[in-house]
């Protein structure tokens, strides 16, 4: 073998000699030796052909015009809200156990029961809501308009099916998001081949459909009952990459996709009513753009309705950044299904409730003697004391025996400062005997004595409640006081000891309420006219002991402030006194201008002084001793410290110099950046000329890029104005903030609504996703909305005027009644009566106001159980408005009955002469071409009434039609009805108006047959028309050429006529020659033709033998093809 291989020769490495790395080698060999690298003739390695030179500069700017895109303004927030992730496909292809799959990559959780929007973590800065669309066309309605991914599931041994292409149709219509196929059932195919080919034919099928270059995906089959890891992490991986494109509808809309929902009316009511209007809850993430109070909402299949209240809770998934990693296992922060029963925490608005299972209990009231002991252990450290203080404080609440309501009634509560404490259960029996003594009309005077006016407090007594429990029961108590003391004594350890995130657990009570103002920050008001409000506290504060020594009266105003506030906030001289329009003047304050001088002193502030002297007065400054004699030195009396405002102004002076001497600097510093960034895109950087000029032998071009320089400039400028708008926000008060940019997206918020039907309650199904989508200023009305439509080319039936239709647009579902129509050349809108077969038309109807430019589809049954498409049509917003005008062609047809000359008396096209008003002038014609114009109506007597009088061009005949072609106005009807699918039960089927076409179905009604409708062949029958007549005068006076050439008839016949004609002897044998050629030169045409006929007879016999055995042979094939079908069938 080593004498084999040492005889067989191996080829050596051949080093490359063409290429960027050859190219690069060889540079540096020359430079080595010092050969130049510069061309010496660069003019020899131009373009040699102009043409292609210009072919490739035309291919680099298209290719540089279509990277570029319309830029869209950021709108992304620190905290992104979840993405949707969309799961649809038609009913048994595995949507649930997707998204199973999917969950348990992300978290490691088995979802059980899956129902309603499940929100996972999957990356650092990145969360996904995952949705199921379920078979309806409300769900695959309501969740295309919130989708921001979609996952198209397609059963890859079926096909596609009519559910995935109506789909498709509906994202089209709402702003098309991203969408990924996915092929499951493919462990199905048994033959490798036929599944090559199957994907690959699907594969463009969906490119088709989408675009070339869409992402499908392959599930080979099942492991275990669930899809390969391998498969899942890969789609997993794109789900977590993929970037989203926002959609401009959603970018100027808030809305939320709720993924929980509550009912909190009050359960009295409920009882009283089961009927009642409900309160409820809606939770869910902010998505598009800020939200702001007051704003009308749309709850898609429930209607428009109006906030109650809305407010921010703690976000229930947030980020691992976020989060605290002490204290939270993977589970609880990795995944969020409030409807799906997943997760241990349910936040609210003032609460937080914890859900744990029995099996993950950690301590129970059974482990109390061993946690005594261990307590009552002196040796444990303090460490581990503090570890169990939340055990302990639970244990506490366990030992309880008694009901909040029991110990209520066993407790005391006083009233008033100076009177004794009354027992809670004779308070209520005195109630109720107030009561009923009310009702009867016995009331005592006695009662109304009851009230101390000498305190305004209401305090509770604790003591007195534990005291009470301690009489009911002294072992409970024992025990009860055993752990107050051990939470007293830990309490104490706390306060010795700090441990890292607990600290002495009093301090936070110190100096609360100027902790909350600093947080808070200083509102616009508190800045123009300081913290009156607080002064005015402070003063109703400082006269709390007079108000209480009072016994004039019990009940005082609020807000009143005292009368030396009063008197305070009338000096002029005061500062801080809160601005009034309304100055109230004493008459010892109008006294001092009934002196000279002050009225002296303000002459020249008048158009009649002299201003000189004012100008000269603002140029002059006040000297710094007026303002030391304003603000001069103070002592604390508590502490005797001195102060001197000389030394604390000019050590202030000194921080606002050294704060404005570093905010130039940063100001200086980003004016150089800003000018380097310009003198880069405006190519007079000197560092890039110096590029450019270092380089000899190389043409450089520094604006090379001046092709996308506008759209650069154009991002950058929007750039500057999001910075621009985060730097005016950022030091606004958060309130303010609020009332002025809304919620932030990306918030969780909670929705409070009230009204709300109880059907929606009652029939609430979390499989169907509840999308609640804010409403613009301008959506609030309602008018007509005219639209650019086409009838769907899968649609059977062409749409007929004046049929309901229930339209998808915005956020809402309506059905309305559509008025089709054309525009033409002048722009006149001319109404239809169908829909064109494949082109667009426009349609107007009456609704809810909509933005031009939003997609629409239509339906005109929303039933789960059609078998042909159930989109109608689809097309895009036009515009709106009040009132738009469509009209129809309508023909008035009249006949003659007087004609005198030019003028004729019409009769039988109108009524009445107040309808041949309505018409004078019109432009009529008869059916041979002559024009006329109508002038007035007939007098009385002389003809029927609603004759006209009409002027023609012409002369008319007795024979002839009138007709007036006249354009009508088509009024739209006023109606739209909401669809309202969430307030009945999934199982029925949405109904409102019905077509003609189902009520005629369901009466037994056949179509009505008008004769004057029906479409006739047209029989003109042939006019005779009398010779020309010349008046003989006339005749005489043409030339001879124009004077008719008429002979009169002859009684006898001519000579030529009469003339017999003989032939020679040559000229008859020539004649006879050729009548013989003719003759047989017929009969072999006779022949040709009989044998002709003969073959083409027995040809169709032959082939018509041939097609019978085709045939036959045919219907064989497919027999046993299907035949081959139901035993592949019956054996799978």
């Amino acid at each position: 073998m080593a004498a084999i291989a040492a005889e067989q020769g191996h080829k050596q490495h051949r080093l490359p000699k063409s290429g960027p790395t050859a190219k690069k080698k060889k540079k540096a060999q020359q430079k080595k030796k010092g050969i130049s690298t510069e061309q010496k003739n660069p003019k020899a390695f131009a373009f040699q052909s102009s043409v292609k030179a210009r072919r490739l500069q035309n291919r680099s700017a298209e290719r540089e015009q279509r990277r570029l895109h319309v830029p869209v303004l950021d709108r992304s927030v620190e905290e992104p809200p979840p993405y949707v992730v969309v799961v649809q496909g038609p009913p048994q292809v595995g949507k649930t156990l997707l998204i199973k799959s999917l969950v348990k990559h992300y978290t490691k959780h088995n979802l059980s029961d899956m129902r309603g929007p499940i929100t996972v973590i999957s990356g650092k800065k990145r969360r996904l809501q995952f949705v199921e669309c379920i078979n309806d066309v409300n769900a695959m309605v309501d969740s295309a308009k919130v989708a921001d991914l979609v996952l198209l599931l397609v059963d890859g041994s079926y096909g596609f099916e009519m559910e995935t292409f109506e789909y498709l149709n509906i994202l089209q219509v709402h702003g098309f998001p991203k969408i990924m196929g996915v092929l499951t059932h493919l462990d199905k195919f048994k033959d490798a081949k036929q599944l090559r080919k199957t994907k690959k034919r699907l594969k463009n099928r969906f490119w088709t459909e989408i675009y070339d270059g869409a992402k499908l995906f392959y599930l080979s089959g099942l492991i275990h009952g669930k899809y390969p890891k391998r498969e899942i992490h890969n789609l997993a991986r794109f789900i977590s990459v993929a970037k989203f494109r926002p959609l401009s509808w959603r970018l100027t809309h808030p809305y939320i996709l709720a993924d929980r929902f509550e009912d909190i009316t009050a359960p009295d009511a409920v009882q009283r009513n089961p009927k009642c209007d409900r309160n409820v809850t809606i939770y869910g993430y902010l998505r598009g753009c800020n939200l702001k109070r007051g704003t009308q909402v749309h709850i898609a299949g429930v209607g428009d309705h109006k906030l109650w209240n809305t407010s921010i809770l703690p976000d229930p998934c947030p980020l691992p950044l976020a989060t605290k990693k002490r204290g939270l296992r993977e589970k609880e922060k990795l995944i969020y299904a409030p409807m799906s029963d997943v997760g241990e925490l349910v936040y609210d608005k003032d609460a937080v409730y914890i859900n744990i299972n029995d099996h993950q209990v950690q301590f129970s009231k059974s482990d109390e003697h061993k946690e005594e002991n261990e307590f009552e252990d002196k040796e444990k450290t303090q460490k581990e004391s503090v570890a169990d203080i939340g055990e302990l404080l639970v244990k506490t609440l366990q030992k309880t025996k008694y009901s909040v309501d029991e110990k209520l009634n066993q407790s005391s509560i006083q009233l008033f400062r100076r009177g004794a404490p009354a027992e809670t259960a004779l308070i209520k029996s005195h109630t109720v005997d107030t009561e009923l003594e009310g009702q009867d009309g016995h009331g005592s005077d006695e009662d109304d004595e009851m009230v101390d006016t000498s305190s305004e407090e209401i305090d509770t007594d604790a003591a007195s409640d534990s005291g009470s429990d301690a009489e009911n029961d002294e072992s409970a108590d024992m025990s009860t006081k055993k752990d107050i003391e051990r939470i007293a004594e830990m309490n104490e350890n706390l306060t010795e000891t700090d441990f890292d995130g607990l600290g002495n657990a009093s301090k936070w009570k110190e100096d609360l309420l100027s902790f909350t103002k600093l947080k808070r920050g200083m509102t616009l008001m508190e800045l123009v006219y300081g913290d009156t409000q607080a002064q005015l506290n402070g003063s109703d504060a400082a006269n709390a002991v007079d108000d209480s020594d009072s016994d004039d009266e019990l009940f005082k105003l609020k807000n009143q402030p005292p009368k030396e506030v009063k008197e305070k906030n009338n000096n002029l001289e005061d500062m801080n006194a809160d601005d009034s329009v309304k100055l109230e003047m004493t008459s010892e304050d109008l006294e001092i201008w009934n002196s000279m001088e002050i009225l002296e002193s303000i002459r020249n502030r008048f158009v009649t002084g002299d201003w000189s002297s004012s100008a000269r007065r603002n140029q002059s400054h006040h000297d710094s001793d007026e303002n030391d004699s304003v603000m001069g030195d103070f002592e604390d009396l508590e502490t005797g410290e001195k102060f001197n405002m000389q030394t604390a102004n000019e050590e202030n002076s000194e921080k606002v110099k050294a704060d404005d001497k570093e905010a130039a600097e940063r100001r200086l510093k980003k004016l150089a950046l800003r000018a380097r960034f310009d003198a880069q895109y405006d190519g007079t950087d000197p560092a890039v000329e110096e590029d450019v000029t270092s380089s000899k032998g190389k043409q450089q071009r520094p604006h090379q890029g001046s092709q996308s320089d506008y759209f650069d400039k154009l991002k950058e400028e929007i750039e500057l104005r999001r910075q621009r708008n985060m730097a005016e926000l950022a030091d606004v008060d958060e309130e303010v903030r609020l009332e002025m940019e809304g919620f932030k997206v990306g918030s969780y918020l909670r929705l409070e609504f009230h009204g709300i039907p109880c059907e929606m309650v009652q029939y609430f199904d979390p499989r169907h996703p509840l999308v609640v989508g804010g409403i613009g200023p301008l959506e609030e009305g309602v008018g007509y909305i005219q639209v650019r439509l086409k009838r769907h080319r899968w649609h059977k039936k062409v749409l007929k005027n004046r049929d309901p239709l229930i339209i998808s647009i915005g956020w809402r579902r309506y059905q309305t009644v559509p008025v089709y129509a054309l525009e033409d050349r002048n722009k006149r809108h001319r109404m239809l009566k169908y829909t064109p077969e494949h082109m667009h038309c426009l349609a107007t109807f009456w609704g809810p106001l909509t933005p031009p430019n939003s997609g629409l589809v239509a339906f005109q049954n929303l039933s789960n159980n059609q078998e042909s498409f159930r989109i109608t049509a689809t097309g895009v917003t036009l515009e709106f408005n009040q009132s738009f005008q469509i009209v129809k062609k309508l023909k008035l047809v009249g006949y003659p009955y007087k004609i005198f000359k030019k003028t004729a008396f019409v009769r039988d096209m109108f009524t009445s002469a107040l309808e041949v008003a309505r018409f004078e002038g019109a432009s009529v014609r008869t059916v041979s071409g002559i024009r006329g114009q109508i002038k007035k109506a007939v007098k009385e007597g002389q003809g029927k009434e609603g004759s006209i009088r009409c002027t023609f061009e012409d002369k008319i005949l007795m024979s002839d039609i009138v007709f007036l072609r006249a354009w009508v106005t088509v009024d739209v009807p006023r109606f739209f009805n909401p669809v309202t699918t969430l307030l009945q039960s999934h199982d029925m089927v949405w109904r409102g108006m019905k077509t003609v076409a189902e009520l005629r179905k369901e009466r037994g009604l056949s179509v009505p047959n008008n004769k004057d409708s029906a479409y006739k062949p047209i029989e003109r029958p042939p006019r005779h028309f009398n010779k020309l007549k010349i008046p003989k005068t006339l005749q005489s006076a043409l030339p001879f050429a124009s004077k008719p050439k008429l002979l009169k008839k002859r009684s006898k016949p001519t000579l030529e006529s009469r003339r017999a004609v003989v032939l020679e002897p040559n000229e008859r044998k020539i004649h006879t020659l050729v009548q013989q050629l003719n003759t047989i030169r017929n009969e072999k045409v006779k022949k040709r033709k009989e044998q002709n006929e003969k073959r083409r007879k027995i040809f169709e016999m032959k082939k018509a033998k041939e097609d019978e055995l085709s045939k036959k042979r045919r219907r064989e094939e497919i027999r046993e093809r299907f035949r081959e079908a139901a035993k592949r069938r019956k054996s799978e």
